[in-house]
């Protein structure tokens, strides 16, 4: 899993790109949390999945770990064009009640 990141205005979005299963999902939380960590002017953050070829539950857990990492600093977070196998587990997970899509 790569994990890259930029500020763009007040809005951190984060790249993921690659699987996101159980073997990946800890080295891309410690990034991701850097990156947030980092980026403190931020007023929200948009995670992109695009690049995402795989996800399982534990993307979910990986999701909803940021949102309450974000939710702690008063960040919205938001869901960046999943593929729609992610779409489709995002969907029936409920995590869209949480963490909305991005326009």
């Amino acid at each position: 899993m790569i994990v890259t990141g930029y500020l763009k205005a007040d809005t951190l979005f984060i790249n993921l790109s690659g699987e996101m299963d159980e073997c990946a999902a800890r080295e891309a939380r410690t990034r991701c949390d850097k990156l947030i960590d980092d980026n403190t002017a931020a007023k929200r953050i948009v995670i992109n999945l695009s690049n995402v070829a795989f996800m399982d539950s534990t993307g979910i857990g990986f999701l909803i770990g940021r949102y309450k990492k974000a939710a702690r600093l008063n960040l919205p977070v938001y869901i960046q064009k999943p593929n729609f196998a992610a779409d489709k587990i995002l969907n029936l997970s409920g995590i869209y009640t949480l963490i909305p899509k991005a326009e």
